[in-house]
């Protein structure tokens, strides 16, 4: 059996993760969907959706994208790292 590293964040990391999973959980009941009829359309256990609604940093990327396509909200995908003004400040400073 195939053991996990157990993944360390500063807490004030890991309150964005469990912000990100209280959202996608606020989602979810907006839409007046269960655990388990979100985590069979996204082709996830219904542990796997409660880890990621309780913001584990251990949940893959990739079950993420599914429950957020499965909520119709796979659009929001796209701003991760969308507005990167730290970036583009040191991408200007090179120029």
């Amino acid at each position: 059996m195939k053991q996990s590293k157990q993944q360390s964040l500063l807490p004030s990391h890991q309150r964005l993760l469990t912000q990100m999973g209280e959202n996608i959980r606020l989602a979810r009941k907006r839409r007046k969907l269960t655990t388990i009829q979100v985590a069979e359309r996204a082709g996830i256990s219904r542990n796997t959706l409660y880890l990621l609604e309780k913001g584990n940093p251990g949940v893959s990327i990739g079950n993420l994208f599914n429950v957020l396509r499965t909520l119709n909200l796979q659009d929001d995908f796209l701003k991760l790292a969308a507005d990167d003004t730290l970036g583009r400040k040191l991408q200007d400073l090179n120029l």
